[in-house]
């Protein structure tokens, strides 16, 4: 049975979204010499760096017999199939059968290929879309993208829908209760309400009797090609040099029942703070955060796939309604682009059977 159009923009949503950029991997895990699988929007993919450093990413599948290209070997800019030593590109294009010279597999264009961009340990790929198949500008958080911060890139995969990840973040009540034995989330009011304001590419969200405590505010960017969030952290006078901690979030659908969320933990801290602060991170704090995420992770992973079908939202929630909004407006322009060139092919064939 056909699915319907509702029920196609509810899979692309439940997918990710196309037509923009997600973080797939840490630099640092991607070495020179080995091939590094990742996975996102369902694919799978391999990133792999060439003679120049650069990194290549395409789809992690052999074209010959579908091995997976990760667990091969990188040749000069090339990546080799462990299974029968197929080379490709990154390009996607075979290069080279070693077993059947002159093989006419060579010279193929056989696999997907994405741009893919470096910053501050974190692996950008683009995802085209119809309506955008070329990668946009990439307009990376001003906290990323220069020197003020001093900062370090968690990562983890949370068994969840992308989606009720970016919800978590996008709902400041849930701190003083789901956090409220944490180190820096265990102070303020369990009442409040939230008030929305919208800003240029998206909009944030806060409690309005509360300010500097917990976590009571959120910004999300959702219309700039790079969808981001940041956070506020308070810290207490033991938490070291510096204000409060910025907490830029950027979460990756791994498929519909799987997110990697990629988390800058940043600080405004220069001299001799900034090497303080990063040192009572590395050797302190660090752990307590994996702890504050976990009980995050945990929850989210409890509920079910199809909790939204029956939940019951109120006032607190209007940062949720209004990301939904935002989200569904663009998988319906997404799966429209996808119907309105799938009809113009279908007519253009038409015209050329009657011809």
């Amino acid at each position: 049975m056909t699915a319907s159009f509702k029920e196609r923009v509810e899979q692309r949503l439940n997918a990710g979204l196309l037509g923009q950029w997600y973080v797939i991997a840490k630099s640092s895990q991607v070495q020179p010499g080995k091939p590094f699988a990742a996975k996102a929007l369902g694919m799978n993919l391999v990133l792999w760096r060439d003679t120049t450093g650069k990194l290549q990413c395409i789809e992690d599948y052999c074209p010959h017999r579908g091995a997976p290209l990760s667990r091969g070997m990188v040749r000069g800019d090339t990546l080799s199939c462990a299974y029968h030593g197929v080379q490709l590109d990154g390009t996607g294009t075979v290069v080279k059968v070693p077993a059947l010279p002159g093989c006419l597999l060579e010279g193929r264009k056989e696999l997907k290929s994405f741009v893919v961009e470096e910053h501050r340990d974190g692996v950008f790929a683009w995802f085209p879309s119809v309506e955008q198949p070329d990668p946009l500008p990439l307009s990376l958080p001003y906290e990323l993208a220069g020197d003020d911060y001093a900062m370090f890139l968690t990562t983890g995969v949370w068994e969840t829908n992308y989606r009720y990840a970016i919800e978590n973040i996008a709902d400041p009540m849930h701190g003083p209760y789901l956090h409220a034995i944490s180190f820096t989330l265990s102070e303020g009011s369990l009442e409040d309400t939230v008030k929305l304001t919208s800003v240029e590419n998206g909009f944030n969200v806060a409690r309005v009797a509360q300010q500097g405590q917990n976590f009571d505010w959120a910004e999300l960017i959702l219309d700039n090609g790079a969808p981001h969030c940041r956070v506020n952290i308070p810290y207490p006078t033991a938490g070291g040099p510096g204000g409060i901690m910025r907490v830029v979030n950027f979460i990756t659908p791994v498929d519909e029942h799987n997110a990697r969320i990629f988390f800058w933990r940043c600080r405004e801290v220069k001299g001799l703070e900034r090497e303080a602060w990063r040192f009572l991170f590395r050797t302190t704090f660090e752990p307590r955060h994996w702890d504050v995420l976990e009980q995050d992770r945990e929850m989210l992973a409890a509920m079910p796939d199809n909790a939204r079908q029956r939940e019951r939202l109120y006032q607190h929630d209007i940062g949720i309604t209004r990301l939904r909004q935002l989200m569904s407006k663009k998988a319906r322009a997404q799966v429209q682009a996808e119907d309105d060139l799938k009809a113009a092919k279908a007519a253009k064939s038409s015209l050329r059977a009657t011809a």
